[in-house]
């Protein structure tokens, strides 16, 4: 299994820094993209924290041992980072309390051969793009996606919601990671899109389908979502990573 990847960042055009992080290791078969949160500096060093600690888990190889639920090693190996990028940004907190209240979210792909699977805690999301189809991999944990679950809420007034942004999971100083974890299943001519909410926050799935399904190159595809994105507002920093599989 070959992978083709591209990605680029902005800060979108009301903010001054961009708090948002990505990883991209082919050679690991990793990708991730977390998003920031506790202001300029503090958003910006819980994203990269995170990123790196997540990469360097899976680096190492570590992973817990199976339970009950039969997860993959590609599940557990991504437990172990995001577990572990909770207690860096933990004891970063506790070293500097200017930097209490600092969290992120975070995204994760790892694709292998033998397992793949996706790690997920916050509201950035990961996109399956399949026989010109797009589908959302993973779950918004968020206030404003638990209204549109309970039906208080449409889509689009979710986007457009003054608490769009609260999340009801990151990872924190706070609490125990609750990282939902599941297995992929890849085939020839997927797509993988992982954005943070500065692309989907303002842009609606069908547009962001359509530039998929559009648009060949995948520098270009990158570049046109975040110009889109820019477009609407630009309220918030944007990052997109996408994937492309090539099976022999």
């Amino acid at each position: 299994m070959r992978v083709r990847w591209a990605a680029a960042t902005h800060p979108g055009r009301r903010r001054a820094s961009n708090e948002d992080a990505f990883c991209s290791r082919p050679d690991l078969g990793l990708f991730v993209v977390a998003d920031g949160m506790g202001g300029h500096v503090a958003g910006e060093i819980a994203s990269r924290l995170a990123v790196d600690t997540i990469e360097a888990a899976v680096a190492a190889g570590d992973a817990v041992p199976p339970d009950s639920r039969q997860c993959t090693l590609a599940e557990r190996r991504l437990q172990v980072g995001f577990e572990r990028a909770s207690q860096a940004i933990s004891e970063q907190t506790a070293r500097n309390p200017r930097l209490r209240g600092m969290a992120t979210t975070a995204s994760a792909l790892l694709i292998s051969a033998e397992s793949s699977a996706i790690g997920h805690v916050g509201d950035s999301r990961i996109y399956l793009w399949r026989d010109h189809l797009l589908q959302q991999l993973t779950h918004d944990h968020s206030w404003v996606a638990e209204q549109v679950t309970m039906g208080l809420l449409s889509p689009i007034e979710a986007r457009q919601h003054p608490w769009r942004n609260v999340v009801t999971r990151a990872l924190s100083a706070s609490d125990p990671p609750q990282v939902e974890l599941s297995p992929l299943t890849l085939q020839h001519g997927d797509r993988l899109l992982i954005s943070s909410d500065g692309l989907h926050g303002v842009i609606g799935d069908d547009r962001i389908g359509v530039v998929l399904d559009t648009v060949a190159n995948l520098e270009l595809t990158c570049q046109q979502l975040i110009d889109d994105a820019n477009d609407a507002g630009g309220p918030d920093n944007i990052t997109t990573l996408i994937l492309e599989i090539d099976v022999p």
